[in-house]
């Protein structure tokens, strides 16, 4: 069998072999490629007429144990009657599939539109649906996934980018002094937060809305132990201070199910913070593809990086106000 490490190699005749060997299930030939750029995905036709999704995941980002973690997370989900896609089970037993140099899964095809927030009703479902996807996460903690913690998965991602050589010279002094600056000021108020799994790249995109069924989460990927309220933040239209409505809608609906901590909001803009250098690390790591440099031409020059130190200059400013207004009881007072 041909590797499939880069997915050079993986041809359609390949992943069909591949997929039918370990499910035990008859294909047609139809391999569509579905959008996905960390991974490999297609929709396949089982012989039967069932639709199918294969997930072929990039060799070397997880481990085996990290993707067994987001297998049985999503299946304490489904136990819990919570809306996901659970892989299948494959004909050992199992719900991961090996090739030569990585792993897949298979997946039901679950069809839905991107859910659209056009309500207060809306943002009050959507509360909901992630509390209890809180429940389940609350039942075990995983082996092998990220702590989203400035000192743990931050610090990492910005030794990455700074050790690496990614930072223009010119500007990695600057770019070093402010991050390890806003480590050091957001750290403190990680530690009496409550960690538990979550879904850890909750935005729009990664919730459907199924006529008839109602909201479902997809794409547990990146799945982490992390504060519950990063899986609310970025469903919010703009800063927490701008967003007080939003904030107070999700919450009423998140609480219905499980208690939320109020002191997480004031967790809010160091994760945003926290989440632009986890898309700098992600993005570092791709700059040797020849997909990436060529839809991103500009990434790592000196431009990029004077607009990125400017970004994060505002986003520490929007931080130290925020925790000033939260100690003075005033958080949502404005920007």
């Amino acid at each position: 069998m041909k590797s499939v490490s880069d997915f050079q190699h993986l041809t359609p005749e390949v992943l069909l072999d591949v997929v039918e060997k370990a499910s035990g299930i008859r294909f047609t030939g139809l391999t569509i490629p579905l959008p996905s750029y960390i991974n490999r995905v297609y929709e396949l036709q089982a012989r039967s007429g069932e639709r199918l999704i294969a997930k072929f995941y990039r060799p070397n980002r997880w481990s085996r144990t990290a993707l067994e973690d987001e297998h049985r997370f999503l299946a304490d989900c489904a136990e819990s009657e919570i809306p996901v896609v659970s892989p299948c089970t494959l004909a050992d037993g199992s719900t991961l599939g090996k090739t030569d140099d990585g792993f897949f899964a298979l997946f039901p095809r679950k069809a839905g539109r991107e859910f659209e927030f056009n309500s207060d009703e809306d943002l009050r479902r959507v509360g909901a649906l992630i509390a209890r996807i809180h429940l389940a996460g609350q039942a075990r903690m995983p082996k092998d996934r990220i702590t989203l913690h400035p000192m743990k998965s931050t610090y990492k991602d910005l030794e990455f980018i700074i050790k690496g050589g990614f930072v223009a010279p010119e500007f990695k002094g600057a770019f070093e002094d402010l991050t390890m600056r806003i480590v050091g000021s957001i750290t403190p108020l990680f530690e009496r937060t409550e960690y538990i799994r979550i879904h850890g790249d909750c935005h729009r995109g990664n919730i459907l809305d199924r006529p008839g069924e109602g909201l479902m989460a997809i794409d547990f990927d990146d799945m982490m132990v992390g504060p519950p309220v990063h899986d609310l933040w970025m469903l919010l239209p703009d800063h927490a201070g701008r967003s007080r409505r939003e904030i107070e809608l999700l919450i009423d609906s998140y609480e219905q199910f499980r208690e939320f901590e109020y002191a997480e909001i004031n967790l809010i803009e160091p994760l945003r913070f926290m989440r632009i250098i986890y898309f700098l690390a992600w993005t570092a790591r791709q700059f040797n593809d020849y997909a990436f440099r060529a839809n991103h031409p500009d990434w790592g020059s000196e431009i990029f990086w004077q607009r990125e130190i400017s970004d994060l200059s505002h986003q520490y400013q929007v931080i130290m106000e925020h925790k000033v207004a939260w100690e003075e009881g005033r958080f949502f007072g404005g920007e």
